[in-house]
């Protein structure tokens, strides 16, 4: 069975920093028989969620847009890496839109799919970012991909990132550690399926 992993660029830039170390995680998952597909979202003029509700009806945004064109792709992936560039050290803000809305308007189950994390910058900012992002992946019960340090790539230009050596072995590992989870968890489910879900408890804080 092909496993497969989304890459989401969420950089305005197509070919920038971002894409140059989505690149070299999506060569690495090839060559460990992984199939990829890169989608670039950061360009997008994509709306922030007006917490409507509409979604828990439909199980899909309101806005039609490229949110609900990707979730397809992310009910039906084994895993998804989101890259996105640090601006005022922080996520790029079309991103966190884009990942809101995908993340909360979808109904489907996102557990044991794996997720990774992967952002650039020129010097800093990478760790905040790279702690936003991975908070969807924390709430929805997703594996986190990690490699040899945190994923990050450092450079103004997407020519310079490539001179970030560390930063780019740091993309292969994660690749390949990210192929190696994805693989021991579909054989784990195959065997013993998903871990068994208690019924949801809400709690309140009023005081």
């Amino acid at each position: 069975m092909n496993m497969n992993v989304l890459l989401i660029n969420g950089s305005p830039h197509a070919k920038g920093c971002t894409y140059t170390a989505l690149s070299e995680i999506e060569k690495t998952l090839r060559e460990n028989g992984i199939d990829t597909e890169l989608i670039h979202v950061g360009h997008k003029d994509i709306h922030g969620c007006i917490a409507c509700g509409k979604c828990m009806e439909t199980g899909k945004c309101v806005f039609n847009d490229l949110v609900n064109e990707v979730a397809p792709k992310f009910e039906a992936a084994d895993g998804i890496v989101i890259g996105s560039p640090v601006y005022y050290a922080s996520i790029a803000g079309g991103l966190k839109s884009f990942l809101d809305r995908l993340f909360y308007s979808t109904r489907f189950d996102k557990r044991m799919k794996v997720g990774a994390a992967v952002t650039s910058a020129r010097r800093a900012g990478t760790i905040a970012t790279f702690d936003i992002i991975n908070k969807y992946f924390s709430i929805a019960q997703m594996p986190i991909a990690t490699s040899f340090y945190w994923n990050e790539v450092h450079g103004a230009n997407a020519e310079q990132v490539v001179q970030d050596e560390e930063g780019m072995q740091c993309m292969r590992q994660l690749g390949r550690n990210m192929a190696f989870l994805i693989r021991a968890i579909a054989a784990e489910k195959a065997l013993n399926g998903l871990p068994e879900q208690e019924p949801r408890v809400w709690t309140n804080f009023i005081r």
